[in-house]
């Protein structure tokens, strides 16, 4: 019997090292993708601590898309990379912004023009995934700036309005990448329940353009439960928000807080999405009128 016992402890003890080991390489490979310091609610707020630089993608040189403009952080390393696409009838420099703001978090971002301004949401979905293409290629040439920077695993989108719909439809067609962030989405489809890209969906509260209970809110609900998905609304905000300037310190948070998270799998980041002191943050918050979530991630 106590040889039997000892065997037993034997192989338990096997286990319960295995399973440390398995969570020591856990935490190794997510801790791989941390870049910056610690988050805080004043960081999130606002461009962040790595210095950006931009290069270009001329109309000559773009494949699949118009043009575009490339923020990247200018300290070494490989990043993650992001794709915006602008609304209906709109340009790259309504959304310039985003560019600077993710890349100064850590991130490789290109903000796209769309081949016409008039693209439909699906185009602009394949183009979000030319841009991506376009930078990944970029960063295999020896000779280029962004040569050594770019994680080509680490893959997301971003877009507003009808790019917010090309949003939902490049995650839909590209199960690999890691997030997708939809601005105000317009688009006719109103089912995304074949989407597994962890979606956060932000709608304006007063939009008449992409109102928010015949798209955003429809989006959120279609998006399978077993997808990572979030919905927040902005209190009294319009189709427009991504180009109001008093709405950047909140929209910036939630974009960074969502692409840290699901792109750099870091989970310092959570706490910014999800868990008590988070609810309690948006219940006493003027600036959010709905914020669902399938939390814990």
């Amino acid at each position: 019997m106590t040889n039997i016992t000892l065997k037993h402890g034997v192989v338990g003890l096997a286990k319960a090292s295995l399973f440390v080991a398995a969570l020591s390489m856990s935490a190794l490979a997510a801790a791989q993708y941390q870049k910056g310091p610690d988050p805080t609610v004043a960081g999130l707020e606002k461009n962040g601590t790595f210095t950006v630089r931009t290069t270009t993608v001329s109309s000559l040189a773009a494949v699949g898309f118009g043009k575009g403009t490339i923020y990247y952080p200018s300290a070494a390393g490989s990043y993650g990379v992001i794709a915006v696409s602008p609304g209906f009838t709109a340009y790259q420099s309504s959304i310039s912004w985003i560019g600077t703001r993710l890349a100064s978090h850590g991130f490789v971002v290109i903000t796209i023009d769309t081949n016409t301004t008039s693209d439909q949401p699906d185009s602009r979905g394949s183009q979000l995934k030319a841009a991506l293409d376009k930078v990944v290629s970029l960063s295999r040439s020896s000779s280029n700036v962004l040569y050594g920077k770019v994680d080509a695993t680490r893959l997301a989108v971003a877009g507003h309005s009808m790019g917010g719909g090309g949003t939902l439809a490049a995650a839909r067609d590209n199960p690999s990448y890691k997030a997708a962030v939809p601005l105000a989405p317009w688009h006719t489809t109103k089912s995304w329940s074949t989407v597994r890209v962890p979606t956060l969906i932000i709608g304006g509260e007063s939009d008449t353009v992409a109102g928010v209970s015949s798209h955003s809110i429809p989006f959120y609900n279609s998006l399978p439960s077993s997808t990572s998905k979030a919905y927040m609304e902005l209190n009294n905000a319009d189709h427009f928000f991504p180009q109001a300037s008093s709405q950047y310190p909140l929209v910036g948070k939630y974009m960074i807080s969502w692409m840290k998270r699901f792109v750099d799998g870091d989970t310092r980041y959570s706490p910014f999405l999800c868990g008590a002191p988070h609810q309690t943050q948006i219940a006493v918050s003027s600036k959010i009128s709905d914020y669902r979530s399938n939390c814990p991630y």
